[in-house]
């Protein structure tokens, strides 16, 4: 790419074929493409929306309506499409839940930030009003939040299944959020007064098979691995479980070493020195008195064999985030050396055992005390049905954290959407100036929510919406879409609950992306790199079979 002439001369600036898009042909580029995401995901919102059949390069099948999945599938080029990804990302790891509708507000601020910029306004000016909205509808957010007791079953409850009712599950979401909420409390761990929750300590296992109604909570842990030796007990009651992120097996040297043997009787007898290191290994977790043990990495097959007899259950080849659960759950410690093994750093449950589920082999570790690690075993008739329930789990999961940690809800069904979207157009009429048209334009890209809401459940937005600014003209702020029945309902009596803290996140990840992409006005794209040339007199193709 070359600047003007000097003097006959053209000045390269850019390698060859760097393609540059500016000023307003730069932003509507940007802002279709974001547009475009957005329209892919709005169908998908609410309790009927609808699913997306998501085609991998390898012909592996995701079918899901769950908008973080979405997009990790897809595989999006476009660089402002790819910000719409990281708004459903950030989403996601923040909050757990909320990302459809973080796209979804996203596009509809730069869909009506388009307009303005259409009647002439710099996009500086909406920037600036975007952002003096998003603090003001933080306000009024924090002002309709209602707080709650962070243990409350009942409402925990209630958060759960409103997450779970645009999912699959949603047809046994009474008895999943039961096992959702119960192990949220179990792993939740006080803090100065507050509850911490560490997601982690709460590990979700799927075997295909069986109903969703098969799921289980299990209080303790379940790892998706077998007992290493068929001669040890495959169930053991009172158990004190070793756990080591060391091996049982003779180290290897790290330099390369040679043994000289010169007669039959040396060999035997190395052969037995080695025997004699696994017999003593064996012999220091029995000392402990342990009657599992759990180890991070391998275990020889002649230490197998001393174990089997000692009658002590083992498994081998855990993941570390398992060895570290299985320390939180059982009350015991991670032992590095089996030197430093102890009787003090057992483990402790009622009962270890291995079963079958489905074709595979599984250890159940049950009967916690107070365990700090929980696990879910979820069960379903195909496996993308477990894959789905897996995600609306997770969900669950974290918007109950949520409120455990930050216990304020909203109702759901748009409602505070379109209260906040009232006291904002409100504000927006006392200003003057054009920063007033960009708060208007913010309080009517909220309205999206509802909107598709309507849209989605087959009735018609105009009326809905209309109705809605009715109601809570005259004071009833928490009237909402009801997209399960079709109608308009006050959503606090319907027991639709949302986390304060998931809008707060979509109103700020949304402004965010919105403003970032308006911002931009120039995009310089580097030429494609070429594939490499074949070597010269070597010749490109294959010679012919």
């Amino acid at each position: 790419m070359s600047a003007p002439e000097l003097s006959g001369q053209p000045i390269l600036i850019l390698k060859k074929d760097t393609e540059r898009s500016r000023g307003s042909e730069a932003r509507s580029v940007n802002i279709m493409a974001a547009k475009a995401i957005y329209e892919i995901l709005k169908t998908s919102l609410g309790p009927k929306g609808m699913d997306k059949m998501l085609v991998d390069s390898f012909g592996d099948v995701t079918i899901t309506n769950d908008g973080a999945t979405m997009l990790k599938e897809m595989d999006v080029q476009h660089p402002a499409a790819k910000m719409m990804v990281e708004v459903a990302k950030t989403q996601d790891d923040e909050v757990g839940d909320g990302t459809t509708s973080a796209v979804v507000l996203t596009g509809e601020l730069l869909s009506k930030a388009e307009e303005l910029i259409d009647k002439k306004i710099h996009p500086t000016i909406i920037i600036d009003g975007y952002r003096e909205a998003k603090d003001l509808a933080l306000k009024y957010v924090e002002e309709i939040a209602v707080k709650v007791d962070s243990d409350n079953r009942e409402i925990l409850k209630k958060i759960a299944k409103t997450s779970m009712a645009s999912k699959i599950t949603a047809g046994v979401s009474d008895y999943l959020s039961d096992l959702v909420v119960d192990a949220i409390l179990q792993v939740a761990e006080k803090e100065v007064g507050k509850y911490k929750v560490d997601l982690d300590m709460v590990k979700i296992e799927k075997k295909t098979g069986g109903a969703l109604l098969n799921t289980k909570l299990v209080k303790g842990l379940v790892i998706d691995k077998e007992v290493v030796h068929a001669d040890m007990p495959k169930m053991v009651r009172n158990a004190k479980i070793a756990i080591l992120n060391t091996s049982m097996e003779i180290e290897k040297t790290e330099f390369d070493s040679k043994i000289h043997i010169e007669s039959p009787d040396e060999m035997q007898a190395y052969l037995d020195q080695e025997e004699e290191m696994l017999r003593d290994m064996v012999e220091k977790v029995k000392k402990t008195g342990a009657n599992v043990l759990f180890c991070q990495k391998g275990i020889d097959d002649m230490a197998q064999h001393f174990l089997a007899r000692h009658e002590i259950m083992a498994a081998r080849r855990l993941k570390k985030s398992d060895i570290e659960a299985l320390a939180k759950a059982t009350g015991g410690k991670v032992a590095t050396s089996l030197d430093e093994l102890s009787e003090s750093d057992l483990g402790h449950c009622e009962l270890v055992e291995e079963r079958k589920i489905g074709d595979d082999k599984m250890i159940f570790v049950e009967g916690c005390k107070n365990p700090k690690a929980v696990s879910i075993l979820i069960r379903g008739g195909t496996e993308r049905i477990t894959d789905e329930a897996e995600r609306s789990i997770h969900d669950a999961l974290s918007v109950v954290k949520d409120v455990v940690e930050e216990p304020k809800i909203l109702a759901g069904g748009g409602a505070p959407e379109v209260e906040v979207a009232r006291r904002l157009k409100r504000y927006s009429e006392s200003l003057a100036g054009r920063q007033r048209l960009a708060i208007e334009a913010f309080s009517e890209a909220l309205l999206a929510i509802p909107t598709i809401l309507a849209e989605n459940a087959g009735m018609d937005p105009i009326d809905a919406l209309s109705e809605l600014q009715s109601k809570h003209e005259n004071g009833q702020k928490w009237f909402g879409v009801d997209p399960l029945n079709g109608k308009l309902e006050d959503m606090w009596n319907l027991n639709i609950y949302e986390p304060s803290q998931v809008k707060t996140q979509i109103i700020k990840s949304a402004t965010e992306a919105a403003t970032m992409i308006l911002k931009i006005d120039d995009i310089i794209a580097a030429a494609k790199s070429s594939p490499p040339k074949p070597p010269a007199g070597g010749g490109g193709e294959m010679p012919p079979m």
